[in-house]
């Protein structure tokens, strides 16, 4: 059995090798965002949230409305009557319909692709930016964020938040912490945990495979695992004679 353990600890390892750490809330100004692509209702509410409030700047061009029905588990009905606003066909990929000429008026640059924002930010950024938006009469857009200063994104989730103002140190303009002036539709770990939603939706779309990658890695870590009990004790009846 002592042979065994180090094949048991590869496996194990080999098993969360692939799951991001999360920071730890505060560690680097981040906070956690807990998020869980496995977790299918969070995927689907996830959805819902960026199609009501992201799309309409946003584009997801890796990602086919298709390929959300098949890993959500939700339907073509489903998903061209709730998630479909643009008038694409089922096959076709995400693509916002604001203009470029226009988002660059209004914002001053396009506004990114979100395909693979999550892969190049963490989750756990994407999650902190999403809850650290507060209101700037300075800032030309009104709204202000301590993640990202400066950004040029309105913040389009302040109905679900409510506004939150910054309160800055003694003799300076730097926001010290975040206070709710302004309560929104949502209590606070409500709005929480819509933001984990959405961030969990765009990890899941920054790498779909990882859906079926995590499903079939347990059975081959498995097979691994009893592979090498057989071949131990394959190993055990072929030198039993040798003193």
């Amino acid at each position: 059995m002592k042979r065994l353990l180090p094949a048991f600890a590869l496996a194990l390892g080999l098993l969360f090798a692939g799951q991001p750490a999360a920071h730890a809330e505060g560690e680097g100004q981040l906070m956690a965002s807990g998020s869980n692509i496995r977790d299918q209702a969070s995927l689907q509410r996830g959805a819902k949230l960026f199609f009501n409030y992201c799309v309409g700047c946003h584009s997801l061009k890796y990602m086919r409305y298709s390929r959300i029905a098949d890993d959500l588990g939700l339907t073509e009905q489903q998903v061209m009557q709730n998630l479909n606003f643009t008038g694409a066909k089922f096959e076709d990929p995400v693509i916002s319909h604001m203009p470029a000429e226009d988002a660059t008026k209004w914002f001053g640059k396009a506004p990114p692709d979100l395909s693979l924002e999550v892969s190049a930010k963490t989750a756990d950024w994407v999650y902190t930016y999403l809850n650290t938006f507060y209101l700037d009469p300075k800032s030309p857009i009104g709204w202000n964020n301590t993640t990202l200063p400066n950004a040029a994104m309105p913040f389009p989730l302040w109905e679900l938040q409510g506004e939150q103002v910054a309160v800055t140190k003694p003799g300076s303009d730097e926001a010290e912490k975040l206070e709710l002036a302004h309560p929104g539709k949502l209590t606070p770990g409500q709005y929480q945990q819509a933001t984990r939603d959405l961030v969990n939706f765009l990890e899941y779309v920054s790498e779909p495979a990882a859906l079926q990658r995590h499903h079939y890695g347990v059975w081959v870590l498995l097979f691994l695992a009893l592979f090498t009990l057989l071949a131990y004790l394959l190993k055990k009846e072929y030198w039993k004679d040798v003193h």
